[in-house]
């Protein structure tokens, strides 16, 4: 904090000696700031203020060339958080042999672009955006585009008599002393990224900076086996394959967040997109039109089933590998995180009702599938029949007959609901309610007296409700049969490895609807971030649900066609309905994830109770 006030006082001292601020301007901004959020800085402060210009002040700092670490100058232009940086250096202990800048741009706290440019203001050089920067033909007479192209730089214009040339390693002595064999002294030097320098010059000739990587059939193989079998080795759900204008870009979806794994040169996006089609049966010739596909993946004795997705863009076919089947999901009914009270409702009431429909609802990656599955598995037995109509199957079960639609050979849904019920199953599970259609067969088919498991894409528990209103189910259909809805969510869990306590902010408690004293005998912790966890405080993944099992009086207010705020509140009070809100809360007070992951994930529909009331209508942790 006293290098940050060092760094502040001695900025506000050169503006002010170069007559872009005045000491009374430095002063009232100064108080301003200490009003503000402890993370604006005070160059944030004085651009809202619009006392100052922002690339006026670079070019000044850039031409007197202050003492400021890299780290500082980030946090205080506001190119990076001070959060960000701290991640960002602690990540570079465990890397020793990466320089922060390299840190930063893999881990993509910012982009290349955006670090150059503030690597020019700390090194006093000029930055120069080749994005944009058009190059004046002028200079590129009798120059060699292939020694430019090995020496790392490119010439742009003339300027003051002297050319300005854009170098990606400024301090490099071979690259400088390539350029002096061509303009002598009589050049400027310029600072910018190397991929934009590498594409201005494949342009300008035919040559390349250096021989491309061969990329054949062999290295595609390769690359593709290697980004699988390190997603599944490093827990992601998702693989996301993206080509820009100059790189071919992975991430891992690991615990709901992506995060970055690599970054290939743009000529490898061709082979590996061949190579993944090829594995998922995928026309190979068609680049125009947005595809899928399914294909296995062997991994240390294990078959894991991937589906993927290819979607156009304008720099090539972005592909979205999902895994599925994975060995360690299916978790037991007794440890999905739902609290002790509701659990045993759940079971006792919804679980174990002969028929009826329970529905499971929730957005996209919200564990819905796992808690589907835990059901089925916890009610699983050789006296009970049951099948089901999923697209595609995740996890295969033992004793249960289980269907994948496959709309290519013309297994719809459809077409499956209408032959399961011929199957005399006793639990019938549909992967999802897609339609009309889907829904009066989960309702009709326990009308006759079977338990229909199923999920639904609805906010929380009561939107599912309304939502099988809107689809024209008829409310005394839906009071008749569903028997519970269950609602859920996924949050970070908090590093086990680098935990610590730490205090609510006063906007945070006052978001919530509390006043400071209701949250004090209460102990709540974060991830600090540490190896463990990829610095990011938090490991692996608790639901959070809202489990609504119906009684007579929300019976009655679904025939009466209640708004969804009144069957909420009917819900609250007569069946002891613990919202997501409120479930997040009470695994916060636990230590289990945090206020932020809170905010991040759950919709705030009602105030939440005092949190010892739900506790107590939860049973506890």
């Amino acid at each position: 904090m006293k290098q940050d006030q060092t760094n502040t006082s001695e900025i506000i001292s050169l503006l002010i000696k170069e007559g872009l601020l005045t000491e009374e301007k430095a002063a009232y901004a100064m108080r301003v700031k200490s009003k503000l959020a402890a993370d604006r800085t005070m160059i944030d402060t004085l651009l809202d203020l619009k006392y100052i210009d922002g690339n006026q002040v670079k070019n000044i700092l850039r031409a007197n060339h202050l003492s400021l670490r890299i780290g500082d100058l980030l946090t205080e232009f506001g190119y990076l958080s001070r959060e960000k940086l701290e991640t960002a250096l602690n990540i570079q202990k465990t890397q020793k042999k990466k320089r922060l800048g390299q840190v930063i741009i893999e881990n993509q706290f910012m982009t290349e672009e955006a670090f150059i440019d503030a690597l020019s203001i700390q090194l006093g050089f000029l930055f120069v955006d080749l994005s944009t920067e058009d190059i004046a033909e002028s200079v590129l007479e009798n120059i060699p585009v292939k020694w430019c192209m090995s020496h790392n730089f490119v010439p742009v214009k003339k300027t003051d008599g002297k050319v300005l040339v854009a170098f990606a390693d400024p301090f490099s002595k071979d690259d400088i002393s390539g350029a002096e064999k061509l303009f002598g002294q009589n050049f400027i030097i310029g600072i910018a990224p190397q991929n934009m320098i590498e594409k201005r010059l494949e342009k300008l000739g035919s040559g390349s900076l250096k021989s491309k990587a061969v990329v054949d059939e062999n290295t595609a193989i390769g690359i593709v086996d290697s980004i699988i079998a390190n997603a599944i080795e490093q827990g992601a759900s998702d693989i996301h394959i993206e080509p820009f204008e100059t790189r071919l870009q992975v991430r891992y979806r690991i615990d709901g967040i992506l995060v970055p794994y690599k970054i290939f040169s743009i000529d490898a996006a061709t082979m590996v997109s061949a190579r993944i089609k090829v594995l998922c049966k995928a026309n190979i010739a068609e680049k125009r039109r947005h595809q899928g596909g399914r294909m296995s993946f062997d991994h240390l004795g294990n078959q894991f089933d991937l589906r993927i997705s290819f979607f156009v863009t304008v720099f090539g076919e972005k592909i979205v590998l999902r895994i599925l089947n994975r060995i360690d999901q299916i978790i037991k009914l007794d440890n999905i995180g739902m609290a002790p009270k509701i659990l045993e409702k759940f079971k006792r009431d919804a679980l174990g009702a002969p028929s009826g429909v329970m529905i499971i609802t929730g957005p996209t990656g919200s564990g819905k599938t796992t808690t589907l599955y835990s059901c089925v598995s916890a009610i699983s037995s050789p006296q009970i029949s049951i099948v089901t109509a999923e697209d595609p199957v995740e996890y295969v079960l033992q004793e249960i007959s289980q269907c994948s639609i496959d709309e290519a050979i013309n297994r719809t849904f459809e077409e499956t609901l209408r032959h399961i019920v011929r199957q005399d199953p006793d639990v019938i599970v549909i992967g999802e309610i897609r339609d009309n259609y889907s829904a009066n067969v989960a309702v009709h088919a326990a009308l006759t007296g079977h338990k229909v498991i199923t999920s639904f894409h609805t906010e929380d528990s009561i939107s599912g409700l309304i939502r099988l209103m809107n689809m024209d189910i008829e409310p005394f259909l839906i009071s008749s049969t569903v028997v519970c809805v269950i609602a859920q969510r996924l949050l970070r869990r908090i590093c086990s490895h680098c935990e610590t306590t730490f205090k609510p902010t006063a906007a945070d408690v006052k978001f919530l609807g509390y006043d400071p004293e209701d949250l004090e005998k209460y102990t709540f912790k974060k991830g600090t971030g540490c190896p463990a966890c990829n610095h990011t405080g938090y490991r692996g993944r608790v639901g959070v649900f809202e489990t609504l099992i119906l009684n007579e009086l929300v019976k009655e207010a679904i025939l009466q066609r209640k708004t969804s705020y009144e069957l909420r509140r009917i819900a609250i009070e007569s069946t002891g309905l613990v919202t997501l809100m409120e479930d997040g809360l009470a695994k916060v007070t636990m230590g289990v994830t945090t206020l932020e992951e809170i905010f991040r994930c759950i919709p705030r529909l009602l105030q939440p109770r005092p949190i010892h009331e739900i506790i107590r209508l939860s049973g506890g942790y």
